[in-house]
């Protein structure tokens, strides 16, 4: 029960931060964005982290035969629905990071903000895939490719 009150809080709230993060990097007011890539990108990922670290401790030993030295052994720790939901909770905990990480990397180098739109909703969805996709449009920067992130 716990474990899957966890699930849904988690799922409901990093939506949430998923939809501050794509307002956040759309918007043009300065001061509203710049709060909600707070909210979306450093407070619901802490706010998630204490509901995992909570799991961690009320399921600790939960699965006696799980371990992390071959893919049975983890089979067996997410066996465990408090672990399960742990894992879960963790995938969205990085994607949430790495979506705001992406945001604020795009401010610095002062790249087209057009970047994120594919990007953001595959990290959300697929998490490497996204940043894979990220990544493939660093590789393809002109230096002088300077088309402002400005608002």
């Amino acid at each position: 029960m716990m474990a899957q009150l966890a699930f849904e809080l988690g799922s409901t709230i990093a939506l949430l931060g998923w939809l501050s993060l794509i307002l956040g990097a759309t918007l043009s007011s300065q001061r509203i964005s710049d709060g909600l890539l707070l909210c979306g990108g450093r407070v619901i990922p802490f706010l998630l982290s204490l509901i995992y670290l909570f799991l961690l401790v009320q399921y600790w030993g939960s699965a006696p035969e799980g371990n992390y030295s071959s893919l049975v052994g983890v089979g067996l720790l997410f066996e465990s629905q408090g672990n399960l939901a742990a894992g879960w909770l963790h995938f969205l905990i990085f994607d949430l990071f790495i979506g705001r990480w992406m945001i604020d990397d795009l401010k610095r180098s002062g790249k087209a903000r057009w970047r994120l739109l594919p990007c953001l909703p595959l990290t959300f969805m697929y998490g490497p895939v996204g940043l894979v996709l990220y990544f493939v449009f660093q590789l393809f920067d002109k230096p002088n490719d300077s088309a402002l992130y400005a608002r």
